[in-house]
């Protein structure tokens, strides 16, 4: 578990839990599910010291669950909210650096490696909580940020050190969000081959099972992103139910908090209809697959039916020809056979010719 003081432009990591609040600024404890679980009761000591009120026994299980949707809820002394964030998994980056063309494996491994896991936020008037999964790096990311911003190194135009808690965690959650760029680039480039192996021609798609692994994870990225946007449309709600600011420099963090919440939920929804896009990509390309092959079938038949067609006036030559009289033109003259012959030839290269002018022998249709 990590402690940041947060104050002006400065940026400073704190040795464990003071037994006071620092008198400007706010703090930041970032830490693991692990570390929010063993630390639990010294942690909920020192804010029932500092704020007038610990968490609530269910929103630290809350914060604890891994399988807990995105959402919102606050009390009377603090907000919390439950961000599930959209990455690639275990091995999902490895496939988006690694594998170029596309291979049927690593298309299902892509698909699975989706990550959701849930980070928690605990908004107190002068301190922050963030609870992360053991792989998360958006605290590490955003400590080096900070740092940075408070040496100066990153300070330019509009960049400067969060004002409040509710602005970290805004941070937070819109870095969370664009890092569903990632997670986009792999799962286009993978739906991209599985729609060219579907409109291959000659290829024979059967693995159907893959497809509907692709379906349901665009259904669970679908409905995460629901989740995610009815969590901070809560948030933007209950923002414009705080308590008037008195001063003028509050008002205008006001302002800049609720510019910053709506700038994530347009994010989120950008994230949602490309969701969506890519959910109808797929249902696009299954049905131009069996468009394709109903075509494919039709080609096939309309040869078959030709050539029938062409060989049928043949079969009647043979069978008139075949009967058993004496007295059929021809039987027994010593050209029959190639004046018959020719006729055949004839008949069959006539037809031939005019189902080809007609383009029914021709690929082009």
């Amino acid at each position: 578990m990590r402690v940041f003081h947060v104050v002006g432009d400065r940026f400073n990591e704190v040795d464990g839990l003071p037994e006071a609040l620092p008198p400007g600024g706010f703090l930041w404890i970032g830490c693991t599910q692990r570390e929010f679980e063993l630390n639990t009761a010294a942690l909920q000591e020192r804010l029932a010291r500092w704020e007038g009120g610990a968490l609530v026994d269910l929103h630290v299980s809350d914060l604890l669950n891994n399988q807990l949707p995105s959402h919102y809820d606050y009390t009377s002394w603090y907000d919390l909210l439950v961000f599930r964030r959209l990455a690639a998994g275990a091995g999902g980056e490895k496939l988006f650096v690694d594998d170029e063309r596309g291979t049927m494996d690593s298309a299902r491994q892509a698909l699975s490696a989706v990550d959701t896991s849930p980070v928690g936020f605990a908004l107190f008037d002068r301190v922050l909580i963030s609870v992360h999964p053991a792989d998360c790096i958006v605290r590490d990311y955003f400590v080096q940020r900070l740092a940075g911003l408070a040496g100066g190194a990153e300070l330019r135009g509009a960049a400067r050190l969060p004002a409040n808690p509710a602005d970290l965690m805004l941070r937070m959650v819109n870095h969370m969000v664009d890092n569903y760029l990632d997670l986009r680039r792999l799962l286009t480039r993978q739906l991209g081959f599985l729609q060219r192996e579907l409109l291959n021609p000659h290829s024979r798609f059967h693995d159907w099972s893959l497809l509907l692994d692709a379906r349901n994870s665009l259904h669970t990225l679908e409905d995460t992103c629901e989740d995610q946007r009815a969590a901070m449309q809560e948030w933007i709600d209950a923002l414009d139910e705080w308590p008037d600011a008195a001063t003028d420099a509050a008002k205008r963090e006001r302002e800049l908090l609720r510019v910053r919440s709506r700038d994530v939920l347009e994010h989120i929804e950008r994230v949602l209809a490309h969701v969506r896009r890519l959910e109808q990509s797929a249902e696009t390309a299954v049905q131009m697959h069996f468009s394709a092959l109903g075509h494919r079938t039709n080609d096939i038949m309309r040869t078959l039916t030709v050539l029938t067609a062409i060989f049928m006036p043949l079969n009647l030559v043979t069978g008139f020809f075949g009967m058993n009289f004496d007295t059929l033109p021809l039987i027994h003259s010593a050209t029959g056979v190639w004046v018959t012959i020719g006729v055949m030839a004839a008949g069959g290269l006539g037809l031939g010719l005019f189902f080809w002018r007609k383009r029914y022998l021709s690929t082009r249709g």
